[in-house]
């Protein structure tokens, strides 16, 4: 499994958001893209990175903007970023995204 895992669900709709292009990146002096992946029909990214990460700063990038265009709707944010440091190397970290057109709020999950 993934060190980092993520769903996204849509909030405004009620259900899962599918189709979402995630990308996971480690930041230091340069950005390093270390997983990418795209929601499935539960809103589930399936190995999204490696099983293990170094200590350190990460950020998803989630393309919110394609996702609405696909659904015929505008949104407020072209993208999601959450950025967050991962301090402890062997546990799992499970960060999902409740997005609606014009909000979006996040939390590790377990």
């Amino acid at each position: 499994m993934s060190a980092v895992t993520t769903h996204v669900l849509d909030t405004a709709r009620g259900r899962p958001a599918a189709g979402v292009d995630v990308v996971l990146e480690r930041l230091g002096s340069e950005v390093e893209a270390v997983g990418a992946g795209r929601t499935d029909e539960d809103g589930r990214v399936d190995g999204l990175g490696p099983d293990r990460l170094e200590m350190g700063d990460y950020r998803l990038r989630f393309a919110t903007a394609a996702y609405f265009a696909d659904l015929g709707r505008t949104a407020l944010y072209p993208e999601v970023v959450i950025v967050f440091t991962l301090r402890e190397p062997h546990q799992h970290y499970h960060l999902p995204l409740l997005l609606g057109p014009f909000s979006f709020s996040t939390y590790r999950g377990s």
